[in-house]
């Protein structure tokens, strides 16, 4: 065989070994899209690495820590779910997200799994990692889920409970240096304020903001402007951030691609939609005298407990809780209003099954996984589609069925078309008519959002008995405080010494 001869061959080798590489890859990717696309993962990004199928494959492709595996397992966690297939892996290549997925889909899996990793193992340096979240209940069900995740390695995961004590928890003379912290905007920022600053900041490797999409919302009712001064004290130059939520929101997104480093986004089904394994249903009930007929006779019938009532603000779950504490069932309420100690109580007692119907406001609507929790019951329209989905989201979780049954009347109507419209895609019934309800536009959704409807109170006590009866606690409040006085008067003269 002449040399030239020998090139030829040589050459359509090396074509057909590129030729069979080329397909290969494109096989690849294909079988990649179809698991992504079977499993409803969306992504945007570029060399998103590849999901996982079973979490042994993080210790085979990743080795993380045998411990945290073992762990995951007495969780009784089987299978990763779409969001931690996709999201762990992209996190454990030290990647930037936005990532999005219902509501019981295991988000904070998803995010804890690759932080713990990261970290390794204890280190006496101080913070290293920051989870943010909008409550104190969600909070301090993410500390339970990282302290039963590092079970056995001796990750010191702190939440800060009250702003005071944690000024000496964390200050700088402070002997024990926490790993993680799990913690509020608000009670963060006092100690930020601090002056010298009560917490350093400059440790931290890994930033995760949970319910994304509440805390950057906008006005009062948002934590953007805290969670700015949180991101500049993060001065480590290599630190990096995870958004997480339920619902997308369209100014996250935007804030992420100009301030986050090639970030990937992620989201599982089709955005800002309820889960199908929620029957929901709209109940129209004529006025607010209605509702609470309505409600009455779902006690009536029977229903299953445990049961999530949603009312609109702080007076109307207080209105409802007390129409409701003569029907025999064992009921409370728990809102902004309470104690902490009150708070904690209640959410102790639902989740052992002493409270069979809890009241609440949005308070409780976003992340808090209640096991079991059988229907959720919306007493008060929800004032947008994505405040409808984070309260339904507290049934139906983890692959079990729940049911969600919403109240509307006449004042409801324009709210009306965007809630159908989501259950309408969850494969549940919506009356015909509701379907060719004019849609709000943009600025109307806004303006419904500030400033909610002005309900009737829910109440069939007369007025005058109510008076009376809160005549009657003031008298019985001034006596006391006289009696009080009185035997002050009476120790203080005791205690005179005699002249």
């Amino acid at each position: 065989m002449s040399s030239l001869e020998a090139k030829l061959k040589d050459n359509g080798e090396k074509k057909l070994k590129k030729l069979s590489s080329e397909k290969l890859e494109q096989q690849r990717i294909e079988k990649i899209n179809h698991f992504r696309n079977k499993h409803k993962i969306y992504v945007q990004g570029t060399d998103i690495p590849e999901p996982i199928v079973t979490f042994e494959q993080l210790h085979e492709e990743y080795k993380i820590h045998p411990r945290i595996l073992q762990n995951v397992k007495d969780a009784g966690f089987q299978t990763p779910t779409p969001i931690q297939m996709q999201a762990i892996p992209i996190m454990l290549h030290g990647r930037e997200i936005l990532s999005c997925a219902p509501t019981g889909s295991g988000k904070t899996l998803a995010f804890s799994i690759p932080v713990l990793t990261h970290l390794k193992q204890p280190m006496n340096k101080g913070v290293r990692a920051l989870i943010i979240s909008p409550t104190r209940e969600l909070t301090s069900q993410i500390q339970r889920e990282l302290v039963k995740l590092s079970e056995g390695i001796g990750f010191r995961i702190q939440m800060i409970d009250k702003a005071g004590v944690a000024a000496k928890q964390f200050g700088p003379k402070s002997s024990k240096k926490y790993d993680i912290l799990v913690t509020t905007p608000n009670r963060l920022i006092y100690l930020l304020n601090q002056d010298p600053p009560g917490i350093d900041l400059s440790s931290v490797e890994w930033l995760i903001v949970d319910e994304s999409d509440k805390l950057f919302e906008d006005g009062k009712t948002g934590f953007r402007e805290q969670l700015a001064s949180i991101f500049v004290a993060c001065t480590y130059h290599l630190i990096k951030r995870a958004m997480f939520s339920a619902t997308f929101a369209h100014d996250v997104e935007q804030w992420c691609k100009l301030h986050l480093d090639n970030v990937v986004s992620v989201s599982v089904g089709a955005r800002n939609s309820a889960v199908d394994t929620v029957d929901q249903s709209l109940l129209f009930v004529g006025s607010e005298t209605g509702k609470l007929l309505a409600m009455r006779d779902l006690v009536k019938k029977g229903f299953s407990p445990p049961v999530l009532v949603f009312a609109q603000s702080i007076d109307r779950a207080k209105e409802l809780f007390y129409e409701l504490i003569y029907e025999g069932i064992n009921v409370d309420v728990i809102h902004a209003d309470r104690t902490q100690q009150q708070r904690d109580n209640v959410i102790r007692s639902f989740r052992e099954g002493k409270i069979w119907v809890l009241i609440c406001t949005a308070l409780l609507a976003r992340g808090i996984d209640f096991k079991g929790v059988n229907m959720v019951i919306n007493y008060d329209f929800p004032t947008s589609a994505v405040e409808y989905i984070h309260r339904i989201g507290r049934t139906g979780r983890a692959g079990h069925k729940g049911r969600a049954i919403t109240f509307f009347t006449e004042d409801d109507k324009p709210l009306l078309r965007s809630v159908a419209s989501v259950i309408q895609q969850a494969g549940c019934p919506v009356p015909e008519y509701i379907k060719h309800f004019k849609k709000l536009q943009s600025k109307q959704k806004k303006r419904m959002i500030k400033n909610p409807i002005k309900r009737q109170q829910i109440r069939t006590t007369p007025k005058y008995i109510l008076e009376k009866a809160k005549r009657k606690k003031i008298i019985i409040k001034k006596k006391l405080q006289e009696k009080k006085a009185a035997a002050q008067d009476k120790g203080d003269r005791q205690a005179a010494p005699e002249i």
